[in-house]
């Protein structure tokens, strides 16, 4: 009698410790845990700490709590002006309500797959309204925000219904379909080339205004300069000659006067090998000679 009683005991213990494992679970600090009893949420718990649930009957769902980012697949996109476009974006989402998001979605995966199509829609939709040189252009990147902005409320009022919130929608790029980049790349060239040929004669022209204004200048400087060397040569002169004639003013300081250049165009003729001067009877310097 002693033995069954041991066993029953035993499996009596096995099946208390089975329930009250079952009957407990854990939540994390980074997620909800839901309670699901027959396919139906009757919980759901954010906060941390040990809980308990009906054993065997109930069992535990959880979604993150964490902001979760989703890469979006690159996808097509035709502007107003009928030009294709890929767009390469990305959704920053997290579950705001767990219960909704069970009932409507169930997991992340699809989750994810709504989100996908979600914001493709709106973008598709946004970007009908924009032409290409609106979006492709040289403007400041920051006054894109509104362009974001405006993409992620859409996307957030539709996720909503599924219980997620949508924190930021962020376009990575914009890039051409490869038929249309060539194209658009060629054309860009061409309007570089033509602003940089106008950047360029306008420099040359600008340089030809300077240059003939210094020219100009130049000669101006030039043509003073010459006026004022000749007029300072000519008062020089007229001041040489006026200290000659204050230092010969007499008939004898004119002969000697004379007689010092006749002297000097002597000495001057007196050049080379040859050393003999012809000179008339009426020079004055021949009759200074002869007779002393």
């Amino acid at each position: 009698m002693k033995k069954p009683l041991i066993w029953i005991l035993a499996i009596a213990a096995l099946l208390a410790i089975i329930c009250v494992t079952s009957s407990i679970y854990t939540v994390e600090e980074n997620e909800y845990a839901c309670v699901v009893r027959f396919e139906k949420i009757i919980r759901t718990t954010s906060d941390a700490g040990l809980y308990f649930k009906a054993p065997f009957v109930d069992s535990i769902k959880a979604f993150p709590k964490a902001i979760m980012l989703y890469d979006i697949p690159p996808s097509e996109v035709l502007t107003s002006d009928k030009q294709n476009m890929s767009v390469d974006s990305y959704v920053m989402w997290r579950i705001a309500d767990p219960l909704v998001f069970y009932q409507t979605l169930g997991t992340t995966s699809v989750a994810e797959q709504r989100l996908d199509a979600i914001t493709y829609n709106a973008l598709k939709n946004f970007m009908g309204t924009l032409a290409q040189a609106d979006i492709i252009n040289e403007d400041d990147g920051a006054e894109r925000n509104d362009l974001y902005a405006v993409i992620a409320s859409d996307v957030a009022s539709l996720a909503r219904t599924y219980g997620i919130e949508v924190v930021d929608v962020k376009i990575k790029r914009f890039d051409l379909p490869e038929a249309n980049e060539q194209a658009v790349y060629s054309r860009m060239i061409s309007e570089r080339s033509q602003i940089a040929e106008k950047y360029r004669a306008d420099g040359e022209y600008e340089a030809s205004v300077i240059r003939n204004e210094v020219d100009k200048q130049v000669n101006i400087l030039i043509s003073n300069a010459s006026a004022e060397a000749a007029q300072l040569v000519a008062e020089g002169e007229a001041e040489y000659m006026r200290l000659l004639a204050a230092a010969y003013n007499t008939e004898d300081r004119r002969g000697f006067y004379e007689f010092m250049l006749a002297l000097d165009a002597l000495k001057a003729s007196l050049t080379g090998d040859e050393k003999t001067i012809v000179l008339g009877p009426d020079s004055p310097l021949a009759q200074i000679l002869l007779n002393p």
